[in-house]
């Protein structure tokens, strides 16, 4: 709980004279992002959060001296000298940390053993491409023809919203945009479905639908071209200690900030009087008053129970209504599947491969999505995810929610049983994929979508929210810009989070930065940012204690 030495969050009004007081709800990379800007311009802050530890979905568990890293596979901003870098500097998530490069960014095998590997390297890529299919030369020039193009713009808008920058940054970002703009229109209005159907050669077709590891839907091929660029110029690396990792050091240096975050602390109701938010009420009872509330929780929870539907408007409607239950919108929840390998077997290959599979297969997958399995060798992510001379490794797909959630409620002898069958299913696939890796294999521990649901309370368990590029991009774009993070008719209350400004950790981190400008814009305050300057070496220690998320491996 908060320290009775510091700000009275217990007190209906601020002391004479003290800083601004802000609630943040969830202790996630948005709310500690928040939490951090906050503290720098000025501000007493204190963070609130239902779990054990911080970073919500950028997270990770452990089993028997194995890591389970959930959460991040590329983290844009890894490479010094761009704005998307500078967020993460400001908020120390990089200190004193290794970053891992990879020269490919997925490798895709089909049911016949026949694969393809997309290698950042454009001129690579391009030689590869052509090996395997000669008569789709003039599709394969082009992408990485425009790939090339994208290596070589810098634009990372992660540091002020639209609405506050000056006359001359706003012609600033056009100077910048205006070079590349037919390029991001043609890449942004072609669909990487529509693309890949051109190809003369069918493992093609399919490959570059899961560049992304799985097929998206619905996804142009800028999102494609940006991320294999950023991977290129050494930009979109995974960080020493991982997702737990990157939490851990936001949470050291909001608290090296001086401020508070309190576990174990589920809010059950924003508190509203006349319109305006003055505080939370927790489960237990226990109410926290500021001058203002910063929810950076699931933005469904937020709306319809936090705050009961009271306050919402069209954008609101149309985002939290029709569009979260719209089919393609939301990105699928997800099955991991960790698999702990003993000593004696050595893991070689590609870091990531997306095996596509049988009709056959891909239904003995519970609750599937797509016919494929994403197979990652994290143990070549980072050091220190297993035990010295063991390994890990993390299978994942695309899965149907409600399967999870309704088996769960209904018969949780039957929801372990499919678990079960996940773990099986990975045993065998990896051993005919590793012949000889099933007599190493110590431990398969899964996490159905329904786990993620519980731990973190996201919406239909999914851990990217909206999908870029879809019809609810324009809204939440909408609720960050025209609505500055706020509900309609409730003043002393912003949003922040993926909720709101879209999946991917870069832009939940973003979000933090720009809430805190427009709470400095409301309250006449400077904002106010720095980085942390923290060199010291990362060590696994810092992880701290981690949880098991389930009393007993698949």
């Amino acid at each position: 709980m908060p320290d009775e030495t510091g700000p009275t969050w217990g007190a209906r009004d601020r002391a004479p004279g003290g800083k601004p007081r802000v609630v943040v709800v969830g202790a996630g990379v948005a709310g500690m992002s928040t939490g951090c800007y906050a503290q720098m311009s000025g501000m007493d802050t204190l963070i609130l959060e239902k779990h054990v530890l911080p970073g919500g979905c950028c997270t990770a568990w452990a089993r028997d001296g194995y890591i389970f890293d959930y959460c991040i596979e590329w983290l844009i901003g890894t490479a010094a000298g761009n704005d998307a870098n500078r967020v993460w500097r400001e908020l120390g998530a990089l200190d004193g940390k290794t970053i891992t490069n990879f020269e490919m960014f997925n490798r895709v095998v089909d049911e016949s053993g026949r694969s393809v590997t997309f290698y950042n390297d454009p001129d690579r890529l391009e030689r590869h491409l052509l090996a395997i299919s000669p008569a789709d030369a003039p599709l394969i020039r082009s992408f990485c023809r425009d790939l090339r193009r994208f290596i070589g713009i810098d634009l990372h808008p992660f540091l002020k919203p639209p609405p506050l920058k000056t006359a001359r940054e706003r012609i600033e970002t056009l100077l910048e945009v205006l070079p590349a703009f037919r390029l991001f229109w043609r890449t942004a209005a072609t669909q990487m479905h529509t693309f890949a159907d051109r190809f003369q050669d069918p493992l093609l077709r399919r490959a570059f639908r899961n560049i992304f590891f799985q097929d998206p839907e619905n996804f142009p091929l800028l999102p494609f071209l940006y991320n294999m660029a950023c991977a290129h110029n050494l930009n979109a690396g995974f960080p020493q200690g991982g997702s737990l990792g990157l939490a851990r050091s936001i949470e050291e240096r909001y608290t090296a900030l001086g401020g508070t975050i309190a576990y174990r602390a589920r809010v059950e109701r924003i508190l509203v009087e006349d319109d305006r938010a003055v505080g939370v009420r927790l489960k237990d009872g226990t109410c926290y008053y500021a001058d203002h509330v910063v929810s950076a929780c699931d933005g469904h929870t937020t709306i319809y129970d936090l705050l009961q539907g009271r306050y919402t408007g069209p954008t609101i409607d149309r985002l939290y209504g029709d569009m979260l239950r719209r089919p393609g919108v939301l990105f699928p929840a997800v099955v991991s599947a960790f698999v702990g390998v003993g000593d004696g077997f050595d893991l070689d290959g590609a870091h990531s491969t997306t095996y596509l599979l049988t009709e056959e297969e891909g239904a003995a997958l519970p609750g599937g999505l797509q016919n494929s399995l994403v197979v990652q060798l994290r143990s070549q992510y980072s050091e220190g995810f297993a035990p010295p001379g063991k390994s890990v490794i993390h299978c994942t797909y695309f899965s149907d929610f409600a399967f999870w959630r309704d088996l769960r409620a209904r018969d949780r002898k039957a929801y372990r049983a499919r678990k079960r069958e996940v773990a099986d299913f990975v045993r065998r696939f990896l051993q005919r994929h590793h012949p000889g890796i099933g007599e190493h294999v110590e431990l398969v521990d899964v996490a159905s979508p329904a786990t993620t649901k519980r731990y973190t309370g996201n919406f239909n368990g999914s851990i990217l929210a909206w999908k870029a590029f879809s019809d609810a991009d324009d809204l939440a774009t909408r609720l960050v810009n025209k609505e500055r993070m706020r509900l309609p008719g409730l003043s002393g209350f912003l949003m922040a989070g993926q909720w709101v400004g879209m999946g991917g950790l870069i832009r939940a981190a973003s979000t933090g930065r720009f809430v805190t400008q427009y709470l400095c814009r409301e309250l006449g305050l400077e904002f106010r940012a720095w980085e942390s300057g923290g060199h010291g070496t990362w060590h696994r220690d810092k992880l701290g204690r981690l949880p098991q998320l389930d009393r007993r491996p698949a």
